[in-house]
């Protein structure tokens, strides 16, 4: 698997970035702001990620999507493991991720590649989102944020 920078121009992989945020307008928002990143294997897209400055010497990775059929073979653990290497490489202190509350998996993930959970955006899901989000059962209501120093 190959990850590289998407330069000014090139397409993004709305399709992949909108498995992970179902907002085109949210998506388009923060994607004109930051640092695109896809990995490709065997010629096929198999990921992609998000980088957007926030502050002094802090980076969020904002989003971060594999395609379905081709979770659970650590495509995402390499993304998220990336993107901490990137961040690092650019100068960058501290990297940050949001995620929903109903996203289990996503949460373990973050955890295990080193971030920790810092506080909740009660109602996030709700104020910013027009449809409501399911995953896992659960209403998608909060946006738990989770941090790294580098």
């Amino acid at each position: 698997m190959k990850i590289k920078k998407l330069e000014n121009g090139e397409r993004l992989p709305m399709e992949l970035l909108l498995l992970a945020d179902p907002s085109e307008e949210l998506v388009k928002g923060y994607t004109c702001k930051g640092m695109s990143y896809v990995a490709q294997q065997d010629g096929e897209t198999v990921g992609v990620y998000v980088l957007m400055p926030t502050g002094a010497g802090t980076v969020e990775l904002m989003n971060i999507a594999v395609p379905e059929h081709l979770h659970g073979r650590g495509i995402g653990k390499a993304l998220v493991l990336d993107a901490i290497r990137t961040a690092k490489s650019l100068g960058y202190t501290r990297i940050e991720v949001g995620t929903g509350n109903s996203s289990i998996g996503q949460l373990a993930l973050y955890q295990k590649c080193g971030f920790r959970i810092e506080r909740i955006d009660r109602d996030f899901f709700i104020k910013n989102y027009k449809e409501e989000i399911f995953e896992n059962g659960i209403r998608c209501m909060d946006m738990v944020r989770l941090s790294q120093r580098l």
